[in-house]
């Protein structure tokens, strides 16, 4: 199976004490609506902010990035070094380590393989200060098995029974807390059979709900297009008014892949975050769209998105497929690029969190073979982009887009959560190499001149790849707000307002 990976496969209103106060609280509420929605009743879009510093309606639903940045990880996962990279991880968690078939007992937290999710996973996360989210991964009980119905067949109790396990071995309101979130399937896709898995997924997710109402359940990975190996269509079953109070998250996996125009062309090819020619935003988009008419108050989380860098040595040693249909990764540089802008333009959008895959891999030459952020756990040059991203931006959120020209310029603001006159604006160009063609390709760069700024920088920092100081660009002074510099495709942070 070409593209999967190489792992393991993770108001209410007081009392009302007189009878004046529903007068009050009718006026507040006409006051609310009114700042919220501008004219027609519609949503008023986000602002500048004013000279107070204050921050546009609606910017607080913004998570702050140390609660936005996740990334994926598993068994080997090493908390204490990738603690620096983020703050929630999501595991695959097979359920054939959990039990040798579905209908066995389930012995949680201990597995028939004789590993304790407790002592040996989710409790070393969460010692290091992680949030997890469990994603529960059917391999060898799905379309990758022949027959694979036979396995569920009757096992509706033996669903639910799974499901309540799970929230009350792991789940927040337990004595261990070890996760907030679980996942109802990694990746079933579009071939498993669709009445079976909403069988499955009607009594793993209720039973979850019995066993601790706090966790956060999402479905497997979707789109709100017609589905594929990988995806389910968002728009069938999850749309059903029996399933919709089942789930509060809709989950999307995006990798910036090429459309190959004929059969003896790579499906491979990747491309930059920004490119418009190519479905890696456009599948957000329309999820949330579909979300905002169907499924309304149901958070959008992107649980996977990645880019391949190996050695140099490594492209010697591609064999099979990979070879003879020419795979190509990104270089290390444009892996870290890539991973940053990602982050950033998924912020712009109403999504929650964005999982990064992967945590580190072996220079395998190959489709998610070499997507870590680190190889061999040695930091790659993402390793330290991704610091210093939830370093940099971990207490602020999105608040506004400064100037988006496709092809030349993206600058966005964020805000500081508790002192929103903290601002800082990251600058890039938003461009870049299929990796197909970066043989002949030259980054951009050129000089700009940004006006408006909120205050003259205080600092400037280039986009880090290195454990040491991170780049310090040179700039100018070309107006009472406004400066000069140079800009390419790694982002530069602008931090003013005594940040």
């Amino acid at each position: 199976e070409m593209r999967r990976r190489t792992i393991w496969e993770r108001i209410s209103l007081p009392h009302r004490r007189n009878q004046a106060r529903p007068y009050v609280t009718s006026l507040l509420v006409v006051l609310a609506v009114a700042r919220v929605c501008g004219a027609n009743g519609q949503p008023a879009s986000v602002v500048s902010p004013s000279k107070t510093g204050a921050l546009p309606v609606g910017i607080y639903s913004k998570p702050l990035f140390r609660d936005f940045m996740g990334i994926n990880g598993h068994f080997t996962f090493k908390p204490e070094l990738y603690r620096q990279v983020g703050g929630w991880v999501r595991n695959y968690h097979n359920v054939n380590w959990d039990v040798k078939q579905p209908g066995d007992a389930i012995t949680l937290p201990v597995c028939v393989n004789k590993v304790n999710w407790k002592s040996d996973v989710y409790g070393r996360w969460q010692k290091a200060g992680f949030e997890t989210d469990i994603c529960v991964q059917f391999s060898g009980f799905q379309t990758d098995v022949t027959d694979y119905q036979r396995f569920w067949i009757g096992q509706e109790q033996w669903c639910y029974d799974y499901g309540k396990a799970m929230a009350i071995c792991f789940g927040p309101s337990g004595k261990d807390k070890l996760c907030t979130s679980i996942e109802i399937g990694n990746e079933p896709g579009a071939k498993f059979d669709r009445a079976l898995f909403k069988s499955i997924f009607k009594q793993m997710a209720q039973g979850i709900r019995d066993g601790d109402p706090k966790i956060k359940i999402l479905t497997p990975a979707v789109q709100a297009r017609p589905g594929d190996d990988y995806s389910q269509d968002v728009r069938g079953l999850y749309g059903e008014p029996e399933i919709l109070p089942l789930y509060d998250v809709i989950n999307l996996h995006t990798y910036a892949v090429v459309e190959r125009k004929n059969v003896t062309e790579s499906p491979w090819h990747r491309s930059y975050p920004e490119d418009p020619s190519i479905a890696y935003l456009r599948v957000i988009d329309e999820a949330i769209e579909w979300r905002d008419r169907n499924a309304k108050g149901k958070e959008v989380w992107i649980t996977e998105f990645g880019y391949d860098a190996c050695t140099p040595e490594a492209m010697k040693r591609r064999e099979g497929w990979f070879l003879k249909l020419d795979w190509q990764g990104v270089t290390d540089l444009q892996q870290a690029q890539y991973l940053i802008r990602s982050f950033l333009v998924f912020a712009e959008r109403d999504v929650k969190r964005a999982c990064l895959y992967y945590y580190d891999d072996n220079d395998s030459p190959s489709v998610h073979g070499c997507s870590g952020l680190t190889r061999k756990f040695a930091p790659k040059l993402s390793f330290w982009a991704v610091k210093q991203l939830y370093e940099t931006l971990g207490d602020y959120r999105f608040r506004r887009i400064v100037k988006k020209a496709p092809g030349d310029l993206c600058v966005y603001e964020f805000a500081r959560g508790d002192d929103s006159s903290q601002v800082i604006w990251v600058a890039w160009s938003p461009t870049g190499a299929r990796t197909n063609e970066q043989d002949r390709y030259e980054s951009r760069e050129r000089k700009t001149t940004l006006n408006d700024l909120p205050a003259l920088p205080t600092r400037i920092l280039g986009m880090a790849t290195t454990s040491g100081d991170a780049p310090k660009p040179t700039w100018e002074k070309s107006g009472p707000s406004a400066i000069t510099l140079t800009l390419g495709e790694s982002p530069v942070y602008l931090i003013m307002g005594g940040s």
